[in-house]
């Protein structure tokens, strides 16, 4: 059986340790060499870099998240053992690890590290899909003669980069489809590297739970379970016309996951659709020069991630959350897709003004859809607001500003309030 060494890279024959190095990391499997289907997840992405440039956090529980009624963006594995995870409202998160470091996102800094792993990826394969900024699908069919190894070798080697170069450590799952090779990158985390072969897959998946069906939200998840079905087992006792008939489209799918199926492509061209960004207040909010500050800062978070990323939207959204936690949300297409943060803020206090009477709000958020390559598109201006051409050429001539001097060496007096 094919094995080799994940610190040193060596290939042998399957041993205990390398024979290299003497690392007990090895690797081996009979479909070593031929599968080509990966999933990359880097390991607490946030908390990660967060730790990287604070080295004296390092041994610390790390949770990135905001406000006592916010919510947790990312946990480090610290206090993932206290039972914090993603999602969790911070005040439960405090109660579960209350000697946790809290940190605010740093979207800049994360958005910067995620631009370089994908650099690396593209070393390896033009055939990537991200998901997210710490994660990506990624098809190496055809590369072994390109690289001079397969792809389990080529991603045991990416994420040996990772770590090297960027202090950012991954989890890897190889396998012949997505479904499997995602399900495969979550069982050994962090610094995983696990495969999912042909030969074992049904074996593999008759006794894993029904959560771990991707795509299968808490809502799905309760009706599978109301109707008997907890297992892949489960779910493969039933035949695929009661499955249809029970749960449409989906029912065809569970049909197919349940048996390790998925032929569904890595589409490197799949579109970012929307960028929005949100924040949740410790008290509920009122005031509306209050809410009006936080719809500024919010448009700028938006305009300066559309403006990394080359997006422009046609569609401002506005979204605020009541105090009885429904969500109320607004649009306005523009005339011009806008990736200028005064123009998204405008239109955002318009939105804002049709919901105001709906306030206190404990959420607000605002967000850009409809989006095309900001390469492809140049304004002709806006009759219904003349000055808007000027306040965009300001907008740009400040985050030149911004660039070289720092994000704060420029603010509006609205951005205090």
């Amino acid at each position: 059986m094919s094995a080799f060494c994940r610190d040193c890279l060596e290939s042998f024959e399957t041993a205990r340790r390398c024979p290299a190095c003497g690392s007990p990391r090895v690797l081996s499997h009979p479909e070593l060499t031929t599968l080509s289907i990966a999933h990359m997840d880097c390991d607490a992405f946030y908390a990660s870099v967060e730790k990287r440039d604070n080295p004296a956090i390092r041994d610390k529980p790390v949770i990135i998240g905001g406000g006592h009624r916010g919510v947790v963006s990312t946990a480090c594995y610290i206090a993932r053992i206290k039972g914090v995870h993603s999602a969790m409202p911070m005040f439960k998160a405090l109660k579960l690890c209350p000697e946790a470091v809290v940190i605010k996102p740093r979207m800049s800094a994360y958005v910067e590290v995620s631009t370089q792993i994908r650099a690396f990826m593209q070393e390896l394969t033009p055939a990537i899909e991200p998901l997210s900024l710490d994660e990506a699908f990624l098809d190496l069919t055809g590369t072994e003669k390109l690289h001079g190894a397969p792809p389990a070798v080529m991603m045991a080697r990416f994420v040996k980069r990772m770590q090297d170069e960027l202090g950012i450590s991954g989890s890897v799952g190889l396998s012949h489809n997505k479904f499997l090779a995602k399900l495969a990158s979550d069982l050994d985390k962090p610094k995983g590297f696990s495969i999912i072969g042909k030969a074992e897959t049904e074996s593999f998946l008759l006794l894993l739970p029904i959560k771990k069906i991707w795509g299968a939200g808490k809502v799905m998840q309760a009706s599978l379970q109301k109707d008997g079905i907890r297992t892949f087992a489960d779910l493969r006792r039933r035949d695929r016309k009661t499955l249809i008939d029970r749960y449409g489209t989906m029912g065809d799918q569970l049909w197919h996951l349940c048996r390790g199926q998925d032929y569904r492509n890595v589409n490197a061209s799949t579109p970012v659709k929307s960028i929005s960004k949100e924040t949740t207040f410790n008290d509920d909010i009122s005031d509306p020069d209050i809410l009006d500050g936080y719809i500024w800062r919010l448009s700028e978070q938006v305009s300066d991630r559309a403006k990394t990323k080359g997006q422009m939207g046609k569609v401002v959204t506005l979204k605020v959350k009541q105090s009885n936690f429904k969500s109320l949300t607004r649009r306005i297409t523009v005339s011009d897709p806008t990736q200028v943060a005064d123009i998204i803020y405008t239109n955002a206090v318009s939105l804002f003004q049709s919901v105001q009477d709906k306030a206190p709000f404990r959420l607000i958020g605002v967000g850009i859809s409809n989006l095309t390559n900001s390469a492809q598109n140049r304004s002709f201006g806006n009759l219904l607001d003349p000055d808007a051409d000027k306040r965009e050429q300001v907008e740009r001539a400040a985050d030149k500003i911004k660039e070289k001097f720092g994000s704060n060496a420029i603010k509006k007096g609205r951005s205090l309030r």
